[in-house]
């Protein structure tokens, strides 16, 4: 039996004892991944530094920072999120008890990213423990010394069996994929995506994943350009443009183009000074590999901004490309590098169109003062998010899903929605052995009028709060009519009615919510 066969059967046996079930179960294994964060956050930045050349206080802002945010949320919401969930009732269980129950899926698999490989490995995995699941954590090989870390470090914080950690490259991967787990969630490409999704369905696993696409990023002429710019800059650049959700390429009027390249280049000067290369928070691409790939990519296009590279270093300058056409070989795949290509369209029709004749992308990025455009670029185009007049920051909501659509991937999570995507949302019927008079309509021999009770019991929307308001109102009303013909017994019937004047004040406050 091999090594990712064991660490997956220790898992489920561990699960199948019923340990992650208790809430305080999972409080405590949250609180000690926090734990980790804190006390382990020079060798988190340490191996950030090698592997991606970020700086410390870069590898808290986008690294760690976000998942202590959802540590805590977690923490704090728990109860709630794991809480039977009331639903509305028809007439035929207007008396009984209705509601979705969250339960743990099983034994998760995790296969984390190489670009962010501490936030985009552990969200998911917030995630999976406070849903109640044992959960295998499969960093990135890419990314190895954050890897290495993880390994060696995660264990020491959290339940060994239930949260192991398993390094290793492809055939690694490969073993566990042969796995049969209750959930796969995976970062990273589309290609590797489909790899996943086939292994899953040979076992009927769902999976969640978060792939990533060519997000566009149109400039509106009429908008504060100079603004625009400048978060464009930052979004794009930002770990060295190796982010999933990064503008890969801006679409604007050939008017305000040279404008546009001007305003870039002035805030790459004031982000990351005039040599880049040796600026601390501007980081480095992961290998050599990939190195090459993006330096392919700007193949027949002009270099407008940046442009200078070092192979040995893996360094590739900010870099901001034009004369760029739709058979550009930078617009053929994901970038996911510092290359920014700029494509000139007529307006905002040649521009919707030409993000609808591709892949639909992991966000929309539009910029512009009317608020009409925007919404009719979220009416008639599809993406995983839109964002308008901002990059990147719609990551950092936990109330908003984070996921894609189509090729860009599917399922979601962030917040409660790891929670949920996480769980399986069961659905309870309580019934009492009463009343079986009235499923008389649904038993043999089957008539017309007991279909005509069936089509109205069934049928007929009822709004069960309203019913039981007016109950309360018609109850309370009946009261009052009693004190007022019965003035002699006021001080008999007053402290019952305070009390029903109370209960229809919350009856009326918990239906308007």
């Amino acid at each position: 039996m091999s090594r990712e066969q064991l660490v997956v059967q220790r898992a489920r046996k561990s699960f199948q004892t019923g340990r992650t079930k208790p809430l305080e179960f999972r409080i405590h294994q949250l609180k000690s991944l926090l734990r980790f964060i804190s006390e382990r956050r020079r060798d988190i930045a340490d191996a950030v530094k090698k592997d991606l050349g970020k700086s410390e206080h870069g590898t808290e802002l986008f690294e760690t920072l976000g998942l202590e945010g959802e540590i805590k949320l977690a923490v704090e919401k728990l109860a709630e999120w794991a809480a039977p969930r009331p639903v509305e009732k028809n007439l035929l269980t207007i008396s009984d008890e209705v509601y979705v129950q969250p339960e743990p899926l099983g034994v998760v698999l995790i296969i984390g990213a190489w670009n962010y490989p501490w936030a985009v490995t552990l969200q998911p995995l917030v995630g999976a423990i406070a849903a109640g699941n044992a959960a295998i954590i499969k960093p990135s090989e890419v990314s190895s010394h954050s890897a290495k870390v993880m390994e060696e470090l995660l264990p020491q914080y959290l339940d060994k069996d239930l949260y192991p950690v398993v390094t290793g490259g492809v055939p690694e991967t490969q073993e566990l994929l042969g796995q049969r787990f209750d959930h796969i969630f995976y970062t990273g490409n589309s290609t590797v995506g489909k790899l996943v999704m086939e292994a899953a369905a040979r076992h009927l696993t769902p999976v969640t994943l978060e792939l990533g696409g060519k997000s566009p990023c149109y400039i509106d002429k009429n908008c504060d350009i100079t603004i625009a710019c400048r978060r464009i800059t930052w979004g794009k650049f930002v770990n060295c443009g190796q982010t999933c959700i990064a503008p890969d390429y801006i679409l604007c009027e050939p008017s305000i183009q040279s404008r546009v390249v001007e305003e870039i280049n002035k805030n790459v000067k004031e982000f990351y000074t005039d040599n880049p290369k040796t600026f601390e928070d501007y980081g480095r691409i992961i290998n050599q590999r990939h190195f090459k790939r993006v330096m392919a990519l700007m193949e027949g296009s002009t270099v407008a901004v940046g442009g200078d590279n070092d192979e040995s270093q893996c360094y590739i300058a900010p870099t901001v490309l034009k004369d760029v056409t739709r058979d550009s070989r930078v617009m053929k795949e994901e970038i996911f590098g510092p290359l920014l290509p700029i494509i000139t369209v007529s307006g905002v029709d040649e521009a919707i169109q030409f993000i609808n004749e591709r892949e639909k992308p992991l966000v929309v990025y539009v910029f512009s003062h009317d608020n009409k455009l925007i919404k009719r670029v979220i009416a008639e185009t599809s993406s995983g998010a839109l964002l308008a007049n901002d990059c990147l920051v719609h990551f950092t909501v936990s109330a908003l899903p984070f996921g894609g659509v189509g090729n860009s991937g599917m399922g979601c999570y962030h917040g409660r929605h790891s929670f949920n995507q996480l769980s399986h949302l069961r659905s309870c019927l309580i019934k009492q052995l009463k009343m079986e008079g009235v499923n008389s309509m649904r038993y043999p021999p089957h008539t017309a009028k007991k279909l005509g009770w069936a089509r109205f019991f069934l049928l007929k929307q009822v709004d069960v709060r309203r019913l039981r308001r007016m109950a309360w109102l018609t109850m309370f009303a009946g009261l009052a009519a009693f004190v007022v013909q019965n003035p002699n017994r006021c001080q008999v019937i007053n402290p019952v009615l305070c009390f029903f004047r109370t209960k229809l004040s919350i009856s009326i406050f918990s239906y308007k919510l």
